[in-house]
C-alpha cells in the first residue's frame, strides 16, 4: 500500500500522485479539503484520513474511497460506479446526478443530496445517510434509491424543507413518526410494509455491517416511502391551464 502525506499539497498535485501510483492501495494522511480527491477513479481503493474537499469522487467509476473524517460540497459528483463511505458528515450536493454505485454515510448531508440522482442503464445508485439531510433532498430524483436513518433525530422527520421537489422516479425511505412538512404536490408518501422492510433489509446489509449499526434495532422503526406522484406529475408545475 502507498502512503501519500498530503498536508498542504495543492489538489492537482495530490490527484497526479494517485494516479501515477501503480498500487491498487492508496492511503492519503493529513487530508486538508484539496478538491477532486479521486476524479474518475476505476481500478483503486483510497482510504483518506482527514477533511476530503469539493467533489470527492467525482465521475468515479469503479474502486472505493473510505474517508475518516468529513466531505465537503458536492461528494459523488456524477459518479457511475464504485462507493464512496464517509465516515463522517458531508456537505451539500451530495451525490449530485449520480448514476451508480453507491455513497455510505455515517452521519449527516447537507442540502440538495440526490438532486439529479438517476439510474444509468442497468445501474441502480444508493445514497444512504445516517443521521439527517438538508432541504431539497432528492430534488429532482429520476431513479435510484434515498435512505435517510436519522438515527439522532428521535422519530422526527430526518430531512429539511421541500424534500423531493421535483422527484419524477426513484424511491426513498425515511425512518421517522411523523411526515416532514411542505412535501410537494409531486411526491406521494405511504408506510413502509413488511415487503418493503425486506427490500430495505438488503440495501441496508453492508451499510449496517460498515458502520457497526443494529440493522433489525433500525428495521423495527417505522418508516415512509416517498415516490413521485403519478396523478401530479413535477411538469404540471411548469404548465399553465
Amino acid at each position: 500500500m502507498t502512503t501519500i502525506p498530503a498536508g498542504f499539497m495543492e489538489y492537482e498535485a495530490l490527484n497526479k500522485a494517485i494516479r501515477d501510483t501503480d498500487d491498487d492501495q492508496i492511503t492519503i494522511e493529513r487530508a486538508t479539503g484539496q478538491r477532486y480527491i479521486g476524479s474518475a477513479l476505476s481500478d483503486k481503493q483510497l482510504f483518506i484520513n482527514g477533511t476530503a474537499g469539493n467533489a470527492l469522487g467525482c465521475f468515479l467509476d469503479g474502486g472505493t474511497i473510505t474517508v475518516h473524517g468529513n466531505g465537503q460540497d458536492a461528494t459523488g459528483d456524477t459518479m457511475n460506479d464504485g462507493k464512496i463511505i464517509i465516515h463522517g458528515s458531508c456537505g451539500d450536493g451530495t451525490g449530485y446526478a449520480m448514476r451508480g454505485g453507491a455513497i455510505y454515510i455515517r452521519d449527516s448531508s447537507g442540502y440538495r443530496s440526490g438532486i439529479h440522482m438517476k439510474a444509468y442503464q442497468e445501474k441502480q445508485p444508493l445514497l444512504i445517510i445516517g443521521d439527517r439531510a438538508g432541504s431539497f433532498l432528492g430534488e429532482y430524483q429520476a431513479g435510484g434509491t434515498i435512505i435517510v436513518l436519522g438515527r439522532n433525530q428521535e422519530g422526527k422527520p430526518p430531512v429539511g424543507y421541500f424534500c423531493g421537489t421535483g422527484m419524477h422516479g426513484g424511491i426513498m425511505y425515511l425512518r421517522c413518526d411523523t411526515l416532514p412538512v411542505s412535501l410537494p404536490k409531486q411526491v406521494s408518501a405511504r408506510d413502509a410494509v413488511d415487503g418493503d422492510k425486506e427490500v430495505l433489509s438488503e440495501l441496508l446489509d453492508e451499510y449496517c455491517a460498515i458502520f457497526s449499526f443494529d440493522k433489525q434495532q433500525l428495521l423495527a422503526s417505522h418508516f415512509f416511502i416517498l415516490q413521485a406522484n403519478s396523478a401530479t406529475p413535477y411538469r404540471m408545475l411548469y404548465t399553465h391551464v
